[in-house]
């Protein structure tokens, strides 16, 4: 388990307690899968899991009882509003683990995750670890949006999409925390339907704590199969993006600001190209720059999947910044 001895007086012969917590709706597929990988963790020390409930429209309900059945590590707690935010801190506050390891319904952890993750938090005095979400479709559309959430030029250069060695982060996908880290800065702030990570990883570094990125620990993403729902997600990550710097001033960048901007630029350049033809080379060029994109991240995938690539990085850019332009400021508090 590395040196746990630097952590809060933990000794290697008395690992600190682990609760799993997982936000859950409509997961009958996944779930009994993803929280079998939980219990088949190597983790040596005390280990719970702790299922938030949403009120699903499938035998995910049937599913969780079936799981708290067969095993008295398995538990569930209610979340009658379905949202993210709301589950996470349900299952929180029904927890009793030091650390609280983020999974999600669908998740796929290797057997070492959370016993790499630990000692990770105690090696280098962290608040949260997170890792690589690796992003793997199982049909040629699933595939294209894979290379794009793999990609700089599909999701910019954070650490937890694209990889890169260990260091402080942001963010970081899911996450592993110290309990007192998360009491500490109150847990998730409901009132963001998303981004909700970015925004409490932002108020515990703001605290002084530590986030903490390390290539060893790898998540298997199923990305969204569709057009609509790919378009829907990036769509709302990027109206709570921008609601998320409204509350935090600086935390805007040029990468966060490139979407909009594109599509400020090449909406503006189309228009203006009825009246001079010139103007219309400004989303020529930006279709250019996404097909040689979208065939260059998909090298050694099927032809209908290189084909689909650039249509998805497309949809991420769009959708993404017309979430952002459009975000109103009726959804802030």
């Amino acid at each position: 388990m590395g040196n746990l001895e630097s952590l809060d007086g933990w000794a290697p012969s008395q690992p600190p307690t682990v609760s799993v917590i997982l936000p859950i709706l409509n997961e009958e597929r996944h779930l009994a899968d993803a929280v079998a990988m939980v219990l088949g963790q190597d983790y040596p020390g005390s280990l719970e899991i702790v299922l938030a409930l949403g009120p699903s429209r499938d035998a995910t309900d049937e599913v969780a009882a079936s799981l708290m059945a067969s095993d008295s590590r398995v538990r569930c707690v209610s979340n009658p509003s379905g949202r993210t935010p709301d589950a996470l801190n349900a299952a929180i506050a029904a927890s009793t683990g030091d650390v609280i390891v983020r999974v999600d319904g669908h998740s796929e952890i290797p057997p070492y995750y959370v016993s790499t993750a630990v000692t990770e938090l105690i090696r280098v005095g962290a608040d949260n670890v997170g890792g690589i979400m690796d992003a793997q479709g199982t049909n040629d559309f699933e595939r294209a949006v894979a290379c794009a959430m793999r990609s700089k030029v599909g999701v910019g250069n954070s650490a937890f999409h694209v990889g890169g060695s260990a260091g402080e982060a942001e963010t970081v996908y899911l996450g592993v925390f110290r309990r007192a880290a998360l009491e500490r800065v109150g847990g998730y702030d409901t009132h963001f339907a998303r981004a909700q990570d970015w925004e409490m990883n932002h108020r515990i570094r703001e605290s002084g704590g530590r986030v903490w990125f390390t290539p060893d620990l790898k998540v298997t993403y199923r990305p969204r199969g569709t057009v609509r729902a790919l378009a829907r997600q990036y769509f709302h990550y990027g109206r709570w993006r921008r609601i998320v710097a409204r509350y935090h001033d600086g935390t805007i960048n040029a990468r966060y600001l490139a979407p909009p901007t594109m599509v400020v630029a090449t909406t503006t350049a189309t228009l203006i190209g009825f009246a001079w033809p010139a103007a219309w080379l400004v989303p020529l060029a930006y279709a250019g720059a996404v097909l040689c994109g979208g065939l260059a991240i998909s090298r050694g995938e099927t032809a209908r999947t290189r084909a689909l690539t650039p249509l998805v990085l497309g949809i991420m850019h769009w959708s993404w910044g017309l979430g952002f332009l459009t975000s109103p400021r009726g959804l802030a508090r």
